[in-house]
């Protein structure tokens, strides 16, 4: 992929992203201002198409948000190659994305 082409995707994540860092950002406050405990938030989101689909959607686009900003970040401030800064940024994405994925999964599920 050209260097172009991860530029844009980075800024997409990016445009998908922020509403949902404000929106989870929003949600904690009301769980903390209402006094939920985690048991009575895991109640909430267990069994739940629309939690998972949000956080899924979260996990996604930061893993590969992320990554992105890390290979850029190797390739301006170390002599990592490209080809090293991007096999270091992909296997995070991978990592970033199978925890996240798990952590939906075991709110979800």
């Amino acid at each position: 992929m050209t260097e172009r082409r991860l530029f844009v995707l980075q800024r997409l994540t990016a445009l998908i992203l922020a509403p949902l860092v404000l929106a989870h950002l929003g949600l904690i406050l009301y769980a903390v201002r209402d006094g939920l405990t985690a048991q009575e938030i895991l109640g909430r989101t267990q069994g739940s198409l629309g939690w998972a689909l949000f956080y899924g959607a979260f996990v996604l686009a930061a893993a590969v948000h992320a990554p992105l900003g890390l290979r850029t970040i190797l390739r301006e401030w170390t002599a990592a190659s490209p080809r090293l800064a991007t096999l270091v940024s992909l296997a995070f994405g991978i990592l970033l994305a199978a925890l996240g994925l798990r952590a939906v999964i075991a709110v979800v599920a």
